[in-house]
């Protein structure tokens, strides 16, 4: 979330029944909403879910914030949350299975979990990115607790990680930088690229990353309604910027089926919502289909700020205007037809 536009949205919420965007042109969704998920307790206070990942046991990992919410036209709190603001809950079921991170952070926002199932998250009120272990053992922290800046010691509320088969990684940086940062394993600062803009290699809130097998990087540009995609070094390869696209604020990279999945949110400058869709798009950047909340089920309307895709296929995301969390399951297409796969 981005400028004092934001700090209206409690205000302002729009349930509107549009559909977002054009199904003219997209197949039927091919997947369903699992009703009744996740089962949290009665008394559970589940704040913004900026943060999903499944971990190597088929768990998902949830970073939200509680009781806390994104300041209203006042500067950003300092003080720490005393509530846990980490969960992991059983993919099948939802309810809870373990929780941490009280007193630890400010304002959550993105969550990744690597291949040695260490977990990373990023901070936008500490201007931190963390590595944990799974118990929440901090094992590296980047950054300068409560210092913004634009250099290689310092973030400006960053947005989140991606990070590569050999241990290196990417910091998008975020909110008040317009750049992509690469570390060595050991967080050492490699290089940087990227600058406020929409051209080319430009910015505007770089939001989500992914990489996919040739370790090629996708830039979720939120407010400039595409993906860019990039070599690992930074050289820029190409962008998805389909008509149809809302502000991408997610991505994920699918290597089964070989396509991005990314949410986006249908608004007037994040403020009068339409409901988010979840994508599901080619490599060459074309729509296969969208579903979500756009009317392709019945719910209230939702902001999805993350996403993450189980073993099973699942697609799990976080709604940040109604702060739930919701479960997508392959489906059956009708009348025994078969999706495109």
């Amino acid at each position: 979330m981005k400028g004092i536009f934001v700090w209206l949205i409690p205000l302002l919420i729009s349930f509107s029944s549009d559909s977002c965007g054009s199904r003219d042109t997209v197949l039927a969704a091919p997947y369903r909403l699992v009703p009744g998920w996740p089962q949290l307790p009665d008394q559970f206070i589940l704040g913004n879910p900026t943060g999903l990942a499944v971990d190597h046991s088929g768990h998902l990992i949830v970073f939200h914030r509680g009781k806390r919410a994104w300041p209203l036209l006042l500067p950003m709190p300092h003080s720490m949350m005393t509530t846990n603001t980490i969960l992991v809950l059983d993919s099948a079921s939802g309810k809870i299975l373990n929780s941490w991170g009280a007193g630890r952070f400010i304002m959550p926002h993105g969550l990744t979990v690597d291949a040695a199932n260490n977990i990373w998250v990023t901070d936008v009120g500490l201007h931190q990115v963390m590595k944990l272990t799974p118990d929440g053992r901090r094992l590296l922290t980047l950054g300068i607790a409560g210092q913004p800046g634009n250099d290689s010691l310092h973030f400006n509320r960053p947005t989140d990680v991606a990070v590569a088969p050999d241990g290196s990684f990417y910091v998008s940086d975020g909110y008040r930088n317009s750049r992509v940062v690469k570390f060595s394993p050991d967080g050492k600062y490699l290089f940087e690229w990227g600058r406020k803009g929409s051209g080319e290699g430009e910015f505007d809130i770089p939001h989500g990353l992914c990489l996919d097998e040739a370790g090629n990087v996708y830039v979720a540009d939120r407010e400039n309604r595409r993906i860019e995609v990039f070599d690992p070094t930074g050289r820029f390869l190409r962008q998805f910027a389909d008509p149809g696209f809302g502000y991408i604020g997610a991505i994920a990279y699918d290597p089964r089926s070989r396509r991005i999945i990314a949410v986006d949110d249908k608004s007037f400058l994040h403020l009068k919502h339409r409901g988010s869709d979840i994508l599901l798009i080619d490599l060459d950047g074309r729509i296969i289909s969208r579903f979500g909340r756009s009317g392709a089920y019945s719910g209230p309307v939702c902001w999805y700020h993350d996403l993450a895709l189980g073993p099973d296929g699942s697609i799990y995301v976080g709604d940040i205007l109604g702060n739930r969390l919701q479960k997508f399951t392959p489906g059956q297409a009708p009348n025994g037809g078969r999706y495109l796969k």
